[in-house]
């Protein structure tokens, strides 16, 4: 569990405030405040979720003082809760950085089997309100018209026989390997900057030179 200097180190690190902290740590930020100037003793609840919320930016704790970030990590999520952190993970590198999502290979109806159908509008909406801050294109199976992101992601149709239940969805700096089976999924992300952009250049070329608009860009019920 990180200590007190720790956690003011780790803030530090990422810039983040007493009150970013406490977003991400679903805490207060009169809560965090109180356990940096040593007012209030958090247990153990408490200090797992601080130290997860900084385990998603890449910061790890080192003995009992020191604090550093990971580069070209490699994390393993598994199952239900694994795959809505992954989504959560998304969400918050989307906020924090903005720029170009790039999703190939997508069944969106392992999405709604994963999240759930509710947990996956709230996410639908929190995408939708970053507005121009993202850009979103993904790629479906020829012929799919489940389109569940239509508020804020571009579809693409990709031919039906190079299509598998392995998908690929490259954010920020970050590369996910998802791979989705009947009774579980895991995802794979890779924090590497050079290995994500190699992805989106291939990505772009399927995109403008294989891919084509499907006939309808609207969610099917």
């Amino acid at each position: 569990m990180p200590t007190i200097e720790q956690i003011r180190a780790a803030r530090a690190l990422l810039d983040w405030s007493q009150s970013d902290l406490a977003e991400r740590a679903d805490l207060s930020q009169t809560g965090i405040a109180r356990i940096e100037n040593g007012t209030n003793k958090p247990n153990s609840s408490t200090l797992t979720k601080i130290e997860s919320a900084f385990d998603k930016a890449d910061v790890e704790f080192i003995a009992q003082s020191g604090v550093k970030k990971r580069t070209n990590e490699i994390r393993t999520l598994n199952g239900v809760e694994g795959f809505q952190e992954f989504m959560n993970d998304v969400y918050e590198t989307a906020r924090d950085q903005g720029g170009e999502i790039s999703v190939y290979n997508v069944d969106e109806k392992n999405w709604i089997k994963w999240m759930g159908e509710e947990n996956y509008k709230s996410h639908s909406k929190r995408m939708q309100d970053l507005g121009g801050h993202i850009k979103s294109k993904i790629l479906v199976r020829e012929g799919d018209t489940f389109f569940i992101a239509t508020d804020f992601a571009e579809y693409r149709w990709f031919p039906e026989n190079l299509f598998n239940e392995q998908s690929i969805y490259a954010y920020g700096k970050k590369l996910a390997l998802i791979n989705f089976t009947e009774t579980d999924t895991s995802v794979m992300i890779l924090n590497n900057a050079e290995f994500t952009q190699g992805f989106k250049v291939l990505f772009d070329i399927a995109w403008n030179y294989m891919a084509r608009e499907p006939e309808k860009n609207k969610k099917k019920a």
